[in-house]
Formats: C-alpha cells, sequence, structure tokens
C-alpha cells in the first residue's frame, strides 16, 4: 500500500453541497435518462451476465461500477475506437476493464492499477501508483488516444498526480479521456484536464455517499446525455 493512499471514496464522505444546492433533472429528463439507459444496455451484444471481479478492498478505494454503468462506458469507448483505431488504457478501473474485454474483445486495452491481484490478467495488467505518475514503462508514452481514469481519492492533489499519467498516456492533444470520479471535483477535472461533467451519471455496485460523474474532454452529444460545460 503507497505511503500516501489516505482518504477513500467513501469511508469518510465527503460533503458536496447543500441539498437544495443539488441539481434536479425535470420527470421529462428522468424519462429520457431511463429510456437511454434501456437503449444502451440493449446495445451490449446482447450478453447481459454480469462481469465478476476480484472482492473489493476499501482500504485501496476499490468501488466497482454496477453492470449498467459499465456497459454504458464499454459502448462509448466503442463509438471512440470505430474513429480512434487505437489502444484503450484503463486506469485504476478494473470494471471497465474487464467489461471492455468481454463485451469488445477486438479493442486492444491495458489496464494501470495498484492491486497486484490483477496480475491475473497476464500481460494486459501494469502495476500504477498514482504517487509515481510516471513510473511506467516507456513504450506506453504517448501510446493511447482513448484513456479512462477512475482516481482512487477525491482530493486535487490525486487528481494532479492522475493529470501528469494522463499526459504521459496521451497521444498529444486529440486523445479522448472519460473520468470517473466525484463531483466535488467538477471545477478541478475543467481546470486540470478541460474535462466536464455529462449528463450521465454513474453507478456503483455498493452505493456511495459521493455522487459521481462521467467526465469527458470532448462533448459527446446524446451518447451520453450530453455535456456540461461550465460557465
Amino acid at each position: 500500500m503507497a505511503a500516501e493512499r489516505e482518504e477513500t471514496h467513501s469511508s469518510s464522505p465527503v460533503v458536496i453541497a447543500e441539498e437544495e444546492d443539488r441539481p434536479a433533472l425535470s420527470d421529462h429528463a428522468l424519462q429520457a435518462l431511463k429510456e437511454f439507459l434501456s437503449e444502451q444496455s440493449s446495445a451490449a451484444g446482447g450478453s447481459s451476465e454480469e462481469v465478476r471481479l476480484v472482492t473489493e478492498d476499501w482500504r485501496l478505494s476499490q468501488f466497482w461500477y454496477d453492470r449498467e454503468t459499465a456497459v454504458i462506458v464499454t459502448n462509448e469507448i466503442r463509438s471512440l475506437w470505430d474513429s480512434a483505431s487505437s489502444p484503450v488504457a484503463c486506469v485504476a478501473c478494473p470494471t471497465i476493464y474487464a467489461y471492455l474485454k468481454k463485451l469488445s474483445p477486438d479493442i486492444p486495452v491495458q489496464l494501470l492499477e495498484y492491486d497486484r491481484r490483477f496480475e491475473q490478467y497476464g500481460s494486459d495488467y501494469i502495476f500504477y501508483d498514482y504517487n509515481l505518475p510516471k513510473l511506467l514503462p516507456t513504450e506506453l508514452r504517448h501510446a493511447y488516444k482513448i484513456i479512462v481514469v477512475d482516481p482512487p481519492y477525491l482530493s486535487k492533489e490525486c487528481l494532479e498526480k492522475v493529470a501528469d499519467t494522463i499526459s504521459y498516456l496521451a497521444q498529444g492533444e486529440e486523445h479522448f479521456l472519460l473520468l470517473l470520479t466525484g463531483e466535488v471535483q467538477r471545477e478541478n477535472a475543467a481546470s486540470l484536464l478541460k474535462a466536464y461533467p455529462c449528463g450521465f451519471r454513474p453507478q456503483h455496485s455498493n452505493k456511495l455517499g459521493n455522487e459521481f460523474r462521467l467526465f469527458t474532454n470532448y462533448d459527446p452529444g446524446e451518447r451520453l446525455l450530453a455535456w456540461e460545460p461550465l460557465i
């Protein structure tokens, strides 16, 4: 365990905002979201079987996403890959890696993860400590146009180091970034990564106390229920 792996996503819940300040969806938007989720799940190649991972370890801030979230993110990666044709880097997000391997096995993907239990994935696995963002194999440098990241902690310090990792992995300015993290990181995601929240909201298999969002550095259109750039 790294020396600086401090607060977890949910063991010390972060206060996001006063309840009345939280955005609320209209009835129309809620119905649109329900239809969207249904369509996305149906588009997953006909497989509804849940992908099983190793047991979550809260000491490593591990919280797996539910099947619906993983399927939707996987479908988005597929849409990007159809145009980018690039290997995919999954940074600290084994749920997305596992579903991508199951639903889109033709897409080459690398899992960068601290937990060595994932060595079972063989050459797809690369040990990664967010505290050491550039101690990665040189062959990964600027090798990816599609990067999916789930930082282990909801702090600016963690996101800054993850941003260094993304800079190391990304193929220049034209890369696609999908960042799964808490709503509390909205401003940090914008300033550090030029990434903004989508209308689609990821969910975990075990309910967390923090509201999570999917941020992207590109406009996904209606695929992820539209983009919400900062005003």
